[in-house]
Parts: structure tokens; C-alpha cells; sequence
């Protein structure tokens, strides 16, 4: 008897090749990038800390433990863990995106991008790690005075900025 699976075209069954897209319109991306924003509102990091209470002269004095809500900072990791994808997927539909869904996209890294800055700028976030994660860095010429350093290699010197 013969093998069945030789000659086997089953695959030219399949209606369709590759992965779906996660988001069929932009709207939709936006709209659930929005309800991840929402997220962010709605689910604050908790902070611990100790309220002291005096119990009155001689008697000491009584701490609670109280729980403050802590600004949460937005991130594309999250999002996309959020919308089920991962980041490298992300990236890759932001290169081969239309232009409406570049847009949206943008609209996307904006306002993550706007989130984090304002939490840091209103301390309401590590301004260090936020700065880090952003890029943005403070440079400043603590040597030189902005001049150009002479460097003695070997017999001659060299410049460098």
C-alpha cells in the first residue's frame, strides 16, 4: 500500500498565509492603546509607608502602615504585552505600517514618550530613570572648559574634540 502522505497538497488548502494583523484599522490600535492608557490611570503602583501617631503624653506613640497610590509610567513593553504582542513585532508593523497606522503609532510613542517626562518633571516619577529611558542626558564639559585637549602619543601630538 501506498503512503498517503506523498503527493499530500493539504497546505494548498490553507486560505490564507502569515500572521494576521493584530489591529485591522488604526482606530482600532488607538483605541486599545487607549484603554491601556486607562490601565496606567486606573492601576497606580502602591507605595508603603509609615504613619506615625503620637497616642497622647507618656503613652507613646502608635504607626500605621498606609498604602499611597504611585503614578505608574507607561511603556511600550507593556503596551505591547497589553495588546499581545511583543516589541519586535511592534517595530516591525511601525516600519511596514500604512500611513494612517504610522500616525496612530506615533500618536502611540507620543504620548508615552509625554507621560514619562511630565511624571519626572513633576516628580511624580524618577527623574533619573525616566531621563535614562528617554535619552535625554545632561552633557556638560567639566575638564577642558570646551577647549580641545592636546594629547602627547609618542614623539608628535594630536587634537581631539
Amino acid at each position: 500500500m501506498a503512503d498517503g502522505r506523498i503527493g499530500n497538497q493539504f497546505w494548498k488548502l490553507r486560505a490564507k498565509h502569515g500572521r494576521d494583523k493584530l489591529f485591522e484599522t488604526p482606530e482600532l490600535l488607538w483605541e486599545a492603546a487607549c484603554e491601556y492608557f486607562q490601565w496606567c490611570e486606573d492601576n497606580p503602583l502602591k507605595e508603603t509607608q509609615a504613619k506615625v501617631t503620637s497616642l497622647g503624653q507618656g503613652a507613646g506613640s502608635q504607626i500605621d502602615l498606609i498604602e499611597l497610590p504611585v503614578m505608574r509610567a507607561m511603556t511600550l513593553s507593556q503596551l505591547c504585552l497589553y495588546l499581545g504582542c511583543n516589541e519586535a513585532y511592534f517595530r516591525q508593523f511601525k516600519s511596514t505600517a500604512d500611513n494612517d497606522f504610522s500616525t496612530v503609532i506615533n500618536q502611540i510613542e507620543q504620548t508615552i514618550y509625554n507621560q514619562k517626562f511630565q511624571g519626572a518633571a513633576g516628580n511624580l516619577l524618577n527623574a533619573n530613570i525616566i531621563s535614562r529611558e528617554l535619552g535625554l542626558v545632561d552633557k556638560s564639559d567639566m575638564t577642558t572648559g570646551g577647549e580641545k585637549l592636546s594629547i602627547k602619543i609618542g614623539y608628535g601630538e594630536r587634537e581631539e574634540d
